[in-house]
C-alpha cells in the first residue's frame, strides 16, 4: 500500500469517527429541548385545584385546595389565580358540582355563605335541614360551630296519675348530626386569627327525613340539648359498626371505593343505640321507674266485661258473685253492685 492510499484511509477513518460523535450528541440531546419546552409551557400562572375528590356539599377547608402551576394557554377566566384570588375568602364555601382531584376550581362550582342556594348545596343527597332552638345551657355555651358533629339529648318529666313523685329522665335520641348553621350564620367569625365564640338561639342540623320527623316530635315532649362530639368518636364507632356487621364492604372493592363507603358511613346521622338515665340513677331520692297510672274504676251501674274488670282493679278487693248476672264489689265498708254482660 502506497503512502497516498494510506493517507486517504486515515482521513476517512477520522471523518467516520467525527460523524459518529456528532450523531451521538444530536440523539442524546434530542429529548432535552422537548422536555425543556414542555416545562416552560407548564410554567404558567398558578391556579387553585382540588387536593382530593370533592363531592357535592363538601365544605371547603384549607387542606382541600392548593395552588398549582397550569399551562398558560389553558387558563380560563373562571379559575382562581394565585395573587388575584384570596383563598381565605373561599374557606367555608360549599361545592355545588362534583370536582375530581387535580381539577381547577371555578367560580361557578362554589357557593358562598349567604348566597342563594347555599344551604341546599351543603346538604348531602337525600338529606334534610331542620332547626332546633337552644340556649347557652343547652347549646354547649356557644362552642358549637358549623361543620361540627353533635348528639341530641331529650330531657323530660313523666308525671304519674297516682299523685306520686314524677320521673326525671334524659335520653340521647340521636347521634352524629352535622351542624350546618348557628342562628342564621353558616360561617365562623375570625378576629385577629382567633375564632369568636358567641351564643346562639337556634342550630340547623343535617338529618334524614325520618330523623327530621323524630326531632319535630321530640321538641313537643321536653327540652333538647346538644352534646359536642369528639373527632375521634366517629372512627371508634365505625370500628364497632364494622365488627357488628352493620356496615359491610363488598368483596373486590378497591381502596378508593372502600374509603368512600366508610367515609359516607361515618358522616351519616344515627338514630339507633340510644342511651338514657333516670332520676334514680343520679340520686337515691328520685324515682327509677315509670309512675304507675291510677286504676280505672267503673261507675255504679256500668256494664263491664270480666277481662276489663279484672285488669282495672289494682288493689286487693273482696268479690262476691251472686246467682244472677251481678257482681258485688266490696272495698272496706263500701259495697257496689256491678252488672256483668254475658
Amino acid at each position: 500500500m502506497d503512502k497516498k492510499k494510506l493517507m486517504l484511509l486515515v482521513g476517512a477513518l477520522i471523518v467516520a469517527i467525527g460523524t459518529a460523535f456528532a450523531a451521538r450528541s444530536v440523539f442524546a440531546g434530542a429529548g432535552s429541548p422537548q422536555a425543556e419546552a414542555a416545562q416552560l409551557e407548564a410554567k404558567g400562572p398558578k391556579v387553585l385545584v382540588a387536593q382530593r375528590a370533592l363531592p357535592v356539599g363538601t365544605i371547603i377547608t384549607a387542606d382541600s385546595v392548593a395552588y398549582q402551576a397550569w399551562p398558560k394557554d389553558m387558563v380560563q377566566d373562571a379559575y382562581f389565580i394565585d395573587g388575584e384570588a384570596d383563598i381565605s375568602k373561599l374557606l367555608g364555601t360549599v361545592v355545588r358540582f362534583p370536582i375530581t382531584a387535580g381539577e381547577p376550581m371555578t367560580q361557578g362550582s362554589l357557593v358562598a355563605p349567604g348566597d342563594r342556594g347555599f344551604l341546599a348545596a351543603a346538604l348531602g343527597p337525600g338529606m334534610r335541614a331542620i332547626t332546633v332552638p337552644v340556649s347557652a345551657k343547652t347549646g354547649v355555651g356557644g362552642f358549637v360551630f358549623p361543620g361540627d358533629h353533635v348528639d341530641l339529648m331529650l330531657t323530660q318529666t313523666v308525671k304519674g296519675e297516682d299523685g306520686g313523685q314524677a320521673l326525671k329522665a334524659a335520653e340521647t335520641i340521636l347521634r352524629n348530626l352535622r351542624v350546618l348553621a348557628t342562628d342564621q350564620s353558616t360561617d365562623t367569625a375570625v378576629v385577629e386569627g382567633k375564632t369568636v365564640v358567641k351564643q346562639f338561639r337556634t342550630v340547623t342540623l343535617e338529618v334524614t327525613p325520618k330523623i327530621a320527623e323524630k326531632i319535630a316530635v321530640a321538641q313537643t315532649i321536653g327540652t333538647l340539648s346538644l352534646s359536642l362530639r369528639s373527632i375521634a368518636d366517629n372512627q371508634s364507632e365505625l370500628e364497632r359498626a364494622i365488627a357488628a356487621g352493620d356496615i359491610s364492604v363488598p368483596e373486590g372493592a378497591s381502596k378508593e371505593e372502600e374509603e368512600k363507603l366508610l367515609k359516607a358511613a361515618m358522616s351519616r346521622p344515627m338514630d339507633n343505640g340510644s342511651t338514657f338515665v333516670t332520676g334514680g340513677d343520679v340520686s337515691r331520692f328520685q324515682r327509677r321507674s315509670m309512675p304507675a297510672a291510677a286504676p280505672a274504676r267503673p261507675a255504679p251501674g256500668a256494664f263491664v266485661t270480666p277481662a276489663s274488670f279484672a285488669a282495672a282493679q289494682a288493689r286487693p278487693v273482696t268479690v262476691t258473685v251472686s246467682s244472677g248476672p251481678i257482681v258485688r264489689v266490696t272495698r272496706g265498708k263500701s259495697t257496689v253492685e256491678v252488672p256483668v254482660s254475658r
